[in-house]
């Protein structure tokens, strides 16, 4: 609901740790080893990285800044005005603007010491031109540092700033000081705003929230006003005139009439009439506090004329909203804060005065075309002349009133301790409304533990039959379970159905016999694939003939594996064995070819995988290459690349290198007596 969030705003560093986070993120980021054995080129993009690192880090921070303060043309003219009155919007603009030039200048120097190291011919010049970047841009943020510190400090107060939604639904409570506005909110809302006997205890806004026919209304406390120039007023005055002025809202202007304040009725009376020009197109309510120290009708005569100008004021802006004519009462309102009378009665005409007057502008608005183009109201035709007004049945009236009346006779357990003694008297019972069979059970008190004894076990008189009645049932089940075990016998079968099952039999006796040797010599291994099977175990011969024992044709399950094994290893060796014939001996194990024809066939097979590789130019779907000519120009420019780490063998970059094999501070000696400039 809340539009702006200034809570939200990044925390400004000062210029010191500014430069401190910058260059240590530098450091930590970027590579920090260099010898003067590397390439000139390398060098160069060694310490080129370290001043564009080191601008790019500048460029968010500053853009962050930048980004997150709000730019005062952009948002509410409330907030807008608010922090011109809080900060003054020309300072707030120029340190902005000095953090933009920063950021700006920054940019600047890192690309002009970039251009610089491109030709740099040395590891000393590499270093120097980084050094003086760095320290310029550090110099840059040294010089915007008031300006970094006077953002924190905005930062700070903004988000001590109250969430205020201008477009929501808003109650105003506006006067002189001291004339009650912070009791009524404390009142009203869940606001706890400090309450004291004395001018400006308020010296801000503050915001609560109240309810009013399940809508959320929010209710703005502001500072007291006094009534002089509007050139002499302070900013805790002009806080609640730029409210006043910006906010669509219900204005409650408060009237201290017993005088309490330190301010008469007069002085009030105009302030109210120096300010009526910020009340227009507002609902407007003139609201009397402190009834309980002077009734309205007892105050003077002249105090009260000054009252009803004000109320007449009051109604004229009503009317010049074009609203419809409100009553005199709606519009002027007496309370007392400290006896709550007349409280509740001031919010509710508030908020239903605010309402009405959204609607109306709703109402008025061009939005209310479109709505209305989707509503239809039927109206029924009249069939004839005959009256039929709205009839509730007799049933249901009867109905109602017998509710009522149950409603009206059935007592609460507050009315019962009431009518028993009070509290600390009557003790509600929380059994009275348990469901059992007899209602004198109610109030029984059932121990736990009696004689060492769980009472709960005890509490089912046929628990002893009822045990024995789920025994039976159990072995009734576990003998129908048995029965189901049973094992089949071949007297009802056929001879050919007696034939199948025996050989089901028999074969699972093997599997289980087979399983047991496994198991015995220590065979039962994971299952490997088919191609890594040295027994030749399971082969086409073998499968075609399992096939046919059950009545099924193997022709197209074995074409289909032929043709898969003539795709992997050429059709030389099929031809070479004869056609399908050979094949299915050569799987079948029958007749194995020696092993001087085998060893040809492999070779045989060698060869024609070799002549059938794919040449390195021929584009593959998938590797992302137009044409063979784009990929044989990748081709070439990958073994370019190459050329030069090869050469250098093991002197790549990755690689350990100890360029001085023999420092002369590890070789030379204990030193002596003389110049140290060795070092």
């Amino acid at each position: 609901m809340v539009q702006y969030n200034f809570k939200r705003i990044t925390v400004v560093p000062n210029g010191k740790d500014f430069i401190d986070i910058i260059l240590s993120r530098t450091q930590r980021q970027t590579p920090t080893v260099v010898h003067k054995g590397y390439a000139i080129s390398r060098l160069r993009q060694f310490y080129m990285r370290k001043v564009k690192y080191t601008q790019q880090n500048f460029h968010e921070k500053l853009s962050t800044i930048i980004d997150e303060f709000p730019r005062l043309d952009d948002i509410h003219p409330f907030y807008g005005d608010l922090l011109h009155v809080l900060y003054n919007k020309d300072h707030y603009k120029l340190a902005l603007g000095q953090i933009n030039t920063a950021r700006n200048l920054i940019s600047k120097i890192s690309k002009d010491y970039v251009k610089l190291l491109k030709y740099a011919d040395s590891l000393y010049r590499c270093k120097s031109l980084k050094v003086a970047a760095l320290g310029r841009m550090c110099t840059v943020i040294k010089r915007v540092g008031p300006s970094l510190a006077y953002l924190e400090q905005i930062r700070q107060h903004m988000a001590r700033l109250p969430s205020i939604d201008p477009n929501t639904r808003t109650i105003l409570i506006c006067g002189y000081p001291n004339v009650g506005k912070s009791s009524f909110i404390n009142k009203i809302t869940r606001a706890d705003v400090d309450v004291q006997p004395y001018a400006f205890t308020t010296k801000s806004l503050f915001v609560g929230h109240t309810d009013y026919k399940y809508l959320r209304y929010q209710v703005i406390d502001t500072p007291g006003i006094l009534d002089r120039p509007f050139e002499d007023r302070n900013i805790i005055e002009m806080c609640s005139i730029t409210a006043l002025a910006h906010l669509r809202a219900a204005v409650l202007f408060f009237l201290d009439i017993s005088g309490s304040c330190g301010y008469t009725i007069a002085q009030q009376a105009a302030l109210f009439h120096s300010i009526k020009s910020l009340f227009m197109n507002k609902p407007l309510i003139i609201v009397c506090n402190k009834t309980d120290l002077q009734p309205l009708e007892g105050i003077p005569e002249e105090d009260m004329k000054m009252v009803m100008q004000m109320k007449e004021e009051a109604m004229k802006t009503v009317i010049g909203q074009g609203g419809e004519a409100t009553s005199d009462d709606s519009v002027l309102l007496t309370m007392s804060t400290l006896t709550e009378e007349g409280v509740i009665a001031v919010k509710n005409a508030a908020c239903e005065r605010l309402l009405n007057q959204r609607v109306e502008v709703k109402m008025k608005s061009k939005k209310i075309n479109e709505c209305l183009n989707r509503f239809h109201v039927a109206i029924p035709k009249p069939r004839d002349q005959k009256e039929r007004p709205p009839c509730i049945p007799q049933a249901v009236l009867e109905a109602r009133a017998l509710k009522a009346a149950e409603k009206e006779k059935r007592k609460t357990e507050k009315d019962l301790e009431n009518e028993n003694g009070g509290a600390g008297v009557y003790s509600a019972s929380l059994r009275k409304n348990y469901i059992l069979a007899n209602d004198e059970w109610k109030e029984d008190i059932l121990p736990e533990i009696l004689d060492g004894h769980n009472v709960y076990d005890f509490i089912d008189p046929d628990i002893i039959e009822r045990l024995e009645e789920l025994e039976r049932e159990e072995g009734i089940r576990q003998e129908e379970e048995e029965d189901e075990d049973f094992e089949m016998d071949g007297t009802d079968l056929t001879p050919e159905e007696q034939e199948a099952l025996a050989a089901i039999r028999k074969k699972k006796s093997l599997l289980i016999e087979e399983h047991r040797m496994k198991k015995r010599t220590a065979e039962n291994r994971s299952i490997i694939p088919r191609k890594f099977d040295k027994d030749r175990t399971f082969t086409r011969g073998r499968m075609g003939k399992e096939l046919s024992e059950m009545g099924m044709d193997p022709s197209l399950a074995l074409k289909r594996l032929r043709s898969r094994s003539v795709s992997v290893r050429g059709r030389k060796r099929e031809r070479s064995l004869g056609g399908e014939d050979g094949g299915d001996a050569m799987d079948m194990d029958v007749d194995q070819p020696s092993k001087k024809l085998r060893s040809s066939l492999r070779s045989r097979s060698q060869s024609r995988s070799r002549s059938q590789s794919r040449p390195p130019h021929e584009v593959v779907p998938g590797e992302g290459f137009k044409d063979s000519a784009q990929k044989a120009k990748a081709l070439v420019l990958n073994r370019k690349s190459v050329k030069k780490r090869n050469k250098d063998a093991r002197r790549g970059e990755a690689d350990r290198v100890i360029y001085d094999l023999k420092p002369k501070h590890l070789f030379s000696g204990k030193r002596s007596t003389g110049k140290t400039d060795r070092r």
